[in-house]
Order: structure tokens, then sequence, then C-alpha cells
């Protein structure tokens, strides 16, 4: 598995507006090969920013790397550009290979 993360620091008041893009955007995620989960957190509040961080698992690297490359990720991007305001520096990316899992089910 594969774990891809995306940091965002969002400015003070804008949090709103930023969650309403991500909850109302036209995610193409569940019909991309690879793709297993999508979580939008919520981290805590600073003087300057509120931390976010999207994170995603996928069976593999290859297949987040394969998404990153297709048509499907550039309609869900198309409008990233638009709502810069609302951040405190660009998001900030991190990638993770899964070495251990451990579930309820045991």
């Amino acid at each position: 598995m594969f774990i891809a993360m995306n940091r965002f620091k969002v400015l003070p008041g804008s949090e709103d507006e930023f969650e309403a893009v991500w909850k109302n955007r036209d995610s193409q995620l569940t019909k991309v090969p690879g793709f297993v989960e999508f979580h939008m957190l919520k981290g805590p509040q600073r003087d300057d920013h509120t931390l976010y961080s999207s994170h995603t698992v996928w069976a593999s690297r290859e297949d987040f790397e394969a998404w990153t490359r297709s048509e499907a990720f550039r309609h869900s991007h198309r409008s990233a550009g638009d709502h810069k305001p609302k951040y405190l520096g660009a998001p900030e990316f991190e990638g993770f290979e899964v070495i251990q899992t451990i579930t309820s089910g045991g």
C-alpha cells in the first residue's frame, strides 16, 4: 500500500470555505484503479493557520503515480489555483510506503 498526503495551512477565517471546496468537489477517485480510501483531516489551530491534511490510501505507489498522470486527476484539480488566497504557502506533499498494518479484525 501507499499513502499520499498533502498538508494545507489554511488562513484563519477561511476554514469553512476550504472545507466546502473539498466537500463539494467532483472527485474522480472512486473510478481510479488502485484507489482504496480518502480522508480530509482537520488538525490543530495555530495563530496564523489551521492545519488540514488530505490522506489517500492506494493499493500501490504505481497506482498513485498513474492517478497523477490521468485525465481524472486533471479534472479533479482543474480549479485548484482558484483557492490559493486561503493558504499560507503551498500545500506540502508527503508520500509513504506502508510497511505494517494492524486492523481491529486481527
